[in-house]
C-alpha cells in the first residue's frame, strides 16, 4: 500500500486508535479491583474517624472490624432489613433515587472504651454538586461526636473547606435535639454569634466566607437524613423521644 495514500493515513489512524482505546480498556478493567477496595478502605477509615479512629488504608478493615460491632440497613418505619448489608449493598447515592418507602438508611454501630457510638451517612447537595459524609452520635443520640464530608466539585477555598479539620471540629459536642427534644439539627450560620463556637447548645456553627449555599446544603443534608432515623430511635427509647 501506498504510504503517501489518505487510506494509508486512515487505515494507520484507525489501528493507533483501536490499539490504544484497546490498552486503556485493559488498563481499566485490571486497576478496577484495586480502585473498589481502596474505595471500601476509604469508607472505612471516614467512618472511624468520626468516633476519634485515624488509621491508614492498611490499618482500616482491621480496625473497622474491632471497633464497629453492628451495621444495620433500615426502613423508613424504624425496622431493620437482615438481608442487606448497608456497608456493601446500599449506595446513598442510588438509594436517593428510589422511590422513599423502598430507600434504605444505613447505620453503624461502634463500641470504644464501652461507649456506643451512632453512625449515620449523610448525602445533600452543595454550590456545583453532591457533598456526602459520616456524622457519629454519642450513645444518647443527640451530641455529635464527630464529622467527616467531602465533595464532588466544591470551590477550593471556598466550599471545599468543608474536608478540613476545623470545619469538623466546629461540630465536635453540638446537640442535634433542642431541650424539647424536637430534632432542629446543626445549622452552618454565617454571622453566628457564636464565632469561637463555646456554646454546645445553640445548635449552630459558624459558616465558611463567601460559602454560604455550601454550607446551606450541610445544613440542609444532616437534618434530612436525620429526619429518616426518628422512627428507629423512638424504637430503642432514647430518651429525648
Amino acid at each position: 500500500m501506498n504510504r503517501e495514500s489518505n487510506s494509508y493515513t486512515f487505515l494507520f489512524i484507525g489501528v493507533m486508535i483501536v490499539g490504544i482505546a484497546s490498552i486503556l480498556a485493559y488498563t481499566s478493567q485490571t486497576l478496577k479491583p484495586l480502585q473498589k477496595e481502596n474505595i471500601r478502605k476509604e469508607k472505612m477509615q471516614n467512618i472511624l474517624s468520626t468516633v476519634g479512629v485515624n488509621v491508614s488504608p492498611e490499618e482500616a478493615e482491621e480496625l473497622y472490624n474491632q471497633y464497629v460491632i453492628e451495621e444495620l440497613s433500615l426502613r423508613n418505619d424504624g425496622t431493620v432489613n437482615e438481608n442487606l448489608n448497608p456497608f456493601s449493598d446500599i449506595n446513598l447515592a442510588k438509594e436517593l433515587k428510589k422511590d422513599y418507602s423502598n430507600q434504605h438508611f444505613p447505620l453503624y454501630v461502634a463500641e470504644i472504651d464501652s461507649e456506643k457510638f451512632y453512625i449515620i451517612e449523610l448525602r445533600g447537595v452543595g454550590l456545583w454538586d453532591a457533598i456526602w459524609g459520616y456524622m457519629s452520635l454519642k450513645s444518647d443520640f443527640n451530641t455529635i461526636n464527630g464529622v467527616s464530608f467531602d465533595h464532588k466539585g466544591e470551590t477550593a477555598g471556598l466550599g471545599a473547606e468543608i474536608t478540613k479539620d476545623w470545619f469538623k471540629d466546629s461540630f465536635v459536642n453540638e446537640k442535634v435535639f433542642n431541650e424539647n427534644g424536637d430534632l432542629v439539627g446543626i445549622t452552618v450560620l454565617k454571622g453566628n454569634n457564636d464565632p469561637n463556637n463555646t456554646d454546645k447548645d445553640d445548635h449552630e456553627v459558624d459558616a465558611i466566607s463567601g460559602s454560604t449555599i455550601t454550607g446551606d446544603g450541610v445544613t440542609d443534608m444532616i437534618i434530612e437524613r436525620l429526619n429518616n432515623y426518628l422512627p428507629y430511635l423512638k424504637k430503642l427509647n432514647i430518651a429525648q423521644l
